[in-house]
């Protein structure tokens, strides 16, 4: 009866330990149904053993355990069914270990003085009702909370995840503490757990070993954060949060964010996921904190979680991409290039520059493999790394040192190419060479950008020996290389986006001015005194009209390109000067010192990889910007010729050392010149005077003719405006201003106030990016006419030729001067304002003796939005001047006192239909040019 009693226990605790893992595996699709028969088991388990086993309280007082361990070792059981005598169990517990000593009982005897607390700390006078459940668990969950922040979570509890075998799992769940367990457990960590079971990740990590929970994944242990994670349980962490994070990642609308990009991703068939640094902060802030901290090894964890991710949703997707690389965006880590240092090194950094050279694409080793010659064994694979060559030792199947052929068939290859970066060309101090840094493009990141192209690179700042440097400096230096990651071209949507609310509300404000043309015109150069002509044409070629591209064949350039050609010292190195720091992207050059090949561009061999690489030149630079060129009449004539196609096309077509090309060249020009012989000579004409050739002259916009015509009245002015400026800027006048140098402004527009230069900036860069001016209400006639005219009159004088450039050119001002009022439609006005510059400059490059009658002819346009005082006194110094030529023939000298019948004024003043002249009489700009009206001799006198 006892042996049968024993066999059916031990049949019994056979079931209860084997039956319930084999019905786990067998269940392990259904994870709820085995956790509903395994309680049900542990239930039916627990009520027999408390049916015949015996108590344990009975023979050690009130102690209970476990009910299996009442049972005699496996081996005494054995004994027993062979027919052994069979101790009774109070033998058999004796003979074993005895855990408490003699006498150690009395060390929990009863001792009334002992057993009480002592009263300080204590505080029993408030009666305290008892918990309700739900207050008790929001009471345990804020400890665990607080444990947590303190670095004191489940690390000590022993509980594993990761590849969850079937046995932990079976372990956790019979474990009498589980259900303890559970509830302090997080409900986001116990569903992931959940989900990870369900998948079937048990299943797949039978052999793996076992790792250690990271609740805290802040908690580095007193390990530098490339140590951390780099270990397996953070590693493992770090890609379980980061793939929950793009399967779980919504915006705020409760779209998944990731889903459409990885379709959008796997539809072009790439592999770069890009992910944002913001939305990766906003939810996993750890991550983020490492991320720019160990990028390397992070952006590992990354890839393999973005694969797994992508493979889950197009699991095929592998035969197209065999790697998924996560290329991280908006990075708030700015750095320039002149301020990177040590501290950078191995760090995730983002900068910004132009790409000056770039190199062919090649193929790099990225896994090798190796034939033995010997034996022909493959060795392998070997991952190379960017600093080192990994080669094989020795073959382990002959033991050869060998030598040793790379298997060209099994080695995979990636993608490579080498580019330069330069500082912006606005971005660099006066008087400071740009700096420059070599960057390497992997995978699918080669030919993402080409020479001239305005970028923002992200990328891990690497160290690498180079011999040469370490050959010129004499001891060992290392050379810098920045690993990209990330490329974004820029453009002007990123100076826009620079601009604050506070910029954009008194852009718009200062748009809404009625004279806001005359006060753009006034701030050009606001320290160099009169030409308003050429202000007029650097104000619209900053602007800039609409480029148009008909059906993608043909581009039609919408910059306007100027020329300033006069007599020495007359601002013209000064306004290029001007113009350099008020654009947002501008490159100067001379053109003495500037080749056919500095402006456009070259190729050259790379001095180290002897490789020839395709470099940029000064018009490639300032692509989407604008190009200064200062003694543009220096240039040889093959160099000026190669910026036809630039000047035009806005393209540079590159055929040399095997690289055939076009870069983009889409600039303003603006270039100053010096006439033939030193000065400007009024009785030949503009090709006469410059030695400039036809096609060339035809590809600028504007043309401006500066003289140094001798003026006693103005060059007062001008001497009075030049010492004026220099005692108002002096560094010992910390105020800015002396008393009675206020009113030294510019005679012609001593009413305008004028605009701060920074807002000027800001008002320029504002309106090339968001106004897009449109033709639909352009008056076509007029433009037909005006060019039909300027066509006729060009043929008779024999000046510069009027081409259909021309009218493309008054289309481009036109649409500049809309911009400028931020208009989204040409006007009238601005078609007449086109015409008026477009005259200006055709006229001014006239003889001197066709000049005065062809602005009688087009003077009912040249009088468009000029004030009828600017007007008078336009027309009062022809008199003047008249008079004055007329006494030197007469007397041989000049008079102290001008005087000018009133009546000449008057009726000149009735052909351009101004017929009250007292507003004029009493204006500042009469008296400023010394004159005064004598009402009664009705005359008009001016001293000198």
């Amino acid at each position: 009866m006892l042996e049968s009693c024993l066999v059916g226990k031990l049949l019994i605790q056979f079931w209860n330990r084997w039956f319930k893992l084999a019905l786990f595996t067998t269940l392990n699709c259904n994870f709820l149904t085995f956790l509903f028969i395994l309680f049900i088991l542990q239930d039916s388990s627990e009520s027999f053993h408390m049916a015949t086993s015996p108590s344990r309280g009975s023979r050690r007082g009130d102690l209970t355990s476990s009910p299996g361990r009442d049972l005699p070792p496996f081996e005494d059981e054995s004994e027993g069914l062979l027919g052994d005598n069979i101790p009774n169990e109070e033998e058999e517990e004796g003979d074993g270990e005895e855990l408490i000593g003699n006498g150690m009982e009395m060390d929990y005897r009863a001792i009334p003085e002992l057993d009480r607390y002592e009263e300080e700390g204590l505080d029993d006078e408030e009666d305290l009702s008892e918990l309700s459940p739900g207050a008790r668990a929001a009471a345990e969950e804020a400890m665990r909370r607080r444990d947590r922040d303190q670095g004191m979570g489940r690390m000590g509890r022993g509980l594993l995840y990761g590849y969850i075998t079937s046995e932990c799992v079976l372990c956790a769940f019979v474990n009498t503490d589980s259900e303890d367990e559970d509830d302090e457990r997080p409900s986001k960590r116990r569903r992931r757990l959940a989900e990870r079971a369900a998948e079937g990740a048990g299943a797949e990590g039978e052999d793996e070993e076992m790792i250690e929970s990271i609740e805290n994944l802040e908690d580095m242990k007193g390990h530098t954060v490339r140590e951390w994670v780099s270990m397996a349980a953070p590693r493992l962490e770090i890609y379980h949060r980061f793939k929950n994070f793009l399967r779980t990642h919504v915006d705020e609308h409760g779209h998944n964010v990731f889903k459409e990009r990885i379709s959008d991703m796997c539809k072009e068939n790439k592999e770069s996921l890009l992910v944002n640094y913001e939305e990766l902060a906003s939810r996993e802030h750890v991550l983020a904190y490492f991320l720019p901290e160990a990028p390397a090894e992070m952006l590992k964890i990354f890839d393999e979680a973005a694969k797994e991710v992508v493979l889950a949703m197009y699991p095929k997707y592998d035969r197209i991409a065999h790697e998924i690389h996560v290329r991280i965006g908006n990075l708030p880590l700015v750095e320039e290039l002149r301020s990177l240092r040590q501290l950078h090194l191995n760090q995730l950094i983002r900068t910004s520059g132009v790409v000056t050279s770039c190199t062919g694409v090649l193929p790099q080793l990225g896994m090798v493999k190796y034939n033995c010659n010997k034996c022909s064994f493959i060795l392998g694979p070997f991952f190379q790394s960017q600093n080192q060559e990994v080669k094989p030792g020795s073959c382990p199947e002959c033991q050869s040192l060998g030598p040793f052929e790379i298997n060209m068939e099994q080695t995979v290859y990636q993608n490579y190419q080498r580019i330069t970066i330069q500082e912006s060309p606005g971005k660099v101090a006066a008087g400071r060479l740009p700096r420059s840094k070599d960057a390497i493009l992997l995978a699918d990141l080669v030919d993402h950008c080409k020479p001239g192209d305005e970028i923002e690179l992200t990328g891990i700042y690497h160290n690498n020996y180079d011999g040469s440097l370490n050959m010129a400096n004499g001891f060992p230096v290392f050379a810098t290389v920045i690993l990209a990651n990330h490329i974004a071209r820029k453009d002007d949507r990123v100076a826009v986006a620079e601009l604050t609310d506070e910029d954009v509300k008194a852009i718009v404000a200062l748009s809404k001015d009625e004279r806001i043309g005359e006060r753009i015109f006034a701030s050009i150069g606001p320290s160099i005194y009169g030409h308003e002509d050429i202000k007029r044409g650097l104000a619209l070629a900053l602007f800039g009209g609409e480029a148009k591209n008909p059906g993608g064949k043909h581009k039609v350039r919408g910059d306007i390109n100027v020329l300033m050609c006069g007599d020495p010292g007359t601002a013209k190195s000064q306004f290029l000067k001007y113009v350099e720091k008020v654009a947002s992207r501008a490159v100067f050059t001379t053109g003495q010192g500037a080749s056919a090949v500095g402006l456009t561009a070259y190729v050259q061999r790379h001095p180290v990889t002897r490789e020839w690489t395709l470099e940029a030149g000064a018009l490639v630079l300032a692509d989407r910007g604008v190009c200064l060129i200062d003694e543009f009449d220096k240039m040889n004539d093959q160099d000026r010729t190669s910026i036809h196609e630039a000047m035009e096309q806005q393209s540079i077509s590159i055929s040399k050392a095997g690289i055939v090309t076009s870069l983009q060249a889409r600039c303003t020009v603006i270039a100053a010149a010096n006439p033939i012989g030193g000065r400007y000579d009024p009785s030949l004409t503009f090709s006469e005077n410059v030695d400039l050739t036809e096609p060339i002259v035809s590809r600028f916009d504007v043309l401006c003719v500066v003289r140094d015509t001798v003026d006693p009245v103005q060059d007062e002015m001008l001497a009075r405006f030049v010492v004026g400026s220099h005692i108002k800027h002096h560094p010992s006048n910390k105020e800015g201003g002396v008393a009675g140098l206020e009113e030294v402004v510019l005679p012609n527009s001593s009413d305008v106030p004028l605009i701060p230069q920074e807002l000027l900036r800001k008002y320029i860069i504002y309106a090339k990016e968001r106004v897009r001016p449109k033709l639909n209400q352009m008056d076509q006639d007029k433009v037909a006419r005006i060019y039909s005219d300027l066509r006729k009159e060009s043929m008779a004088t024999g000046s510069i030729p009027i081409t259909v450039r021309h009218i493309e050119s008054m289309i481009r001002m036109a649409e500049a001067h809309a911009r400028m009022h931020l208009r989204d439609y040409v006007q009238e006005d601005d078609v007449n304002m086109a015409i008026r510059v477009m005259l200006e400059s055709f006229i001014d490059t006239q003889k001197f003796s066709v000049m005065k009658s062809m602005r009688k002819t087009f003077a009912r346009y040249l009088a468009f939005r000029r004030d009828n005082n600017e007007l008078l006194l336009f027309i009062l110094k022809q008199l003047v001047a008249e008079q004055v030529a007329y006494q030197r023939n007469r007397y041989g000298a000049q008079q102290d006192v001008i005087e000018i019948p009133e009546k000449d004024l008057v009726d000149k003043a009735r052909q351009i239909n101004i017929h009250n002249l007292s507003a004029f009489y009493d204006s500042d700009m009469f008296r400023s040019n010394k004159f005064s009206h004598d009402l009664k001799k009705k005359l008009i006198m001016q001293q000198f």
